[in-house]
C-alpha cells in the first residue's frame, strides 16, 4: 500500500463514506487512478465499494449499507409488507432493510410505525403513516437511540410485530449484533413477546458477532433470500422459526417497495417446535 492508498483508506475510515470524485479531488489523480487503488483496497480487505463509494468494512452508515443488495433488499421488504395487517402498530429495528420497510408501509398510510431509528423517521417525513420516534442516547454513527431510557421508552409502548435487523448468525451463537447498546434495544423488544421478525439479507448468515440478539426462540420468522445456506435454513427451521425465501435471481424484476408484493414469487418453510 503505497502513501496515497494510506491516505484513501483513512479518510473514508474517518469520514464513513467518500465519493470517488471527491477522492480524486482531495488526491489530485484522475478518478481511473482512484478505482484503481480502491480496487486494490477492497481486494485486500481493507474497505469496500458500493455504487461510485467508497465505504469501511462494517459501515454502520444505513444509506451507505442500503446500496449493498439494494434490490433483494427491497424484494425482502416488500414479503415483509405483506405480512402487517391496516390499522395494525409495529416496531421497525435500525438497518437497511428495514428502512425499505419501514417505508414501504408509512406510504400505505393505515400503519402506525415505532421506531428507535432517526434515520427512518426522517425518510418517513413526508408520508402519510403515523410514526413514533422513541428517546435514548442518540448514537451518531447508526443514527439510532440507545439506552437505558430507550428500553424504558420500549415497555411503556405495544406492538404487535417487530421487524429486526441481525449482523450475524450461526447455529452455536444463535442471532449476533457487533453493537453491545444496539443489542441492548433489541432484547428489551423480544421482552414484549410479540411476533419477531429477522428481515435480512442471507450474507449476514454464517457470520459471528460479539453480542447476542435472543435466544433465538423468541423470533418467530425469518425473511431472506434464496442464497441462504441449505445447512442456516435447516438450522432455523429446527429451531421453530418459518423461513421465507425470496428468490434472488428475480430480485431485478422486484416491484416497488410502494406496491404489495407478489406472494407467489415467495416461498415459506416452518416446522413445528419440537
Amino acid at each position: 500500500m503505497n502513501a496515497r492508498q494510506q491516505s484513501i483508506l483513512q479518510v473514508v475510515i474517518d469520514k464513513g463514506r467518500m465519493s470517488v470524485a471527491d477522492l480524486a479531488k482531495m488526491t489530485g489523480v484522475s478518478e481511473v487512478t482512484i478505482r484503481q487503488d480502491l480496487n486494490l483496497l477492497e481486494k485486500q480487505s481493507y474497505l469496500r465499494r458500493t455504487h461510485g463509494y467508497a465505504v469501511p468494512l462494517d459501515s454502520e452508515d444505513v444509506e451507505t449499507r442500503m446500496m449493498t443488495h439494494f434490490a433483494i433488499k427491497r424484494e425482502l421488504a416488500s414479503r415483509a409488507a405483506a405480512l402487517v395487517n391496516t390499522g395494525e402498530t409495529v416496531f421497525i429495528e435500525n438497518g437497511s432493510s428495514n428502512a425499505l420497510l419501514a417505508r414501504t408501509l408509512a406510504e400505505r398510510g393505515d400503519i402506525t410505525i415505532i421506531t428507535v431509528s432517526s434515520y427512518i423517521a426522517h425518510l418517513l417525513k413526508e408520508t402519510p403513516g403515523e410514526v413514533i420516534l422513541l428517546g435514548g442516547i442518540y448514537q451518531k454513527r447508526s443514527e439510532s437511540m440507545v439506552g437505558p431510557l430507550t428500553r424504558q421508552f420500549i415497555q411503556q409502548v405495544h406492538f404487535s410485530k417487530a421487524f429486526i435487523g441481525i449482523d450475524g448468525w450461526q447455529a452455536e451463537t444463535g442471532f449476533t449484533g457487533r453493537d453491545m447498546m444496539r443489542a441492548d434495544v433489541v432484547n428489551a423488544v423480544l421482552e414484549k413477546h410479540c411476533e419477531a421478525i429477522i428481515l435480512s439479507d442471507s450474507s449476514k448468515f454464517s457470520a459471528v458477532h460479539p453480542y447476542p440478539l435472543g435466544p433465538a426462540g423468541r423470533f418467530n420468522r425469518v425473511i431472506t433470500d434464496d442464497r441462504l445456506p441449505d445447512a442456516c435454513r435447516e438450522q432455523l427451521l429446527r429451531r421453530g422459526l418459518t423461513v421465507d425465501i425470496a428468490p434472488h435471481n428475480r430480485s431485478s424484476a422486484a416491484p416497488s417497495p410502494a406496491k404489495p408484493p407478489d406472494v407467489a414469487l415467495y416461498r415459506s418453510e416452518s416446522i413445528p417446535t419440537r
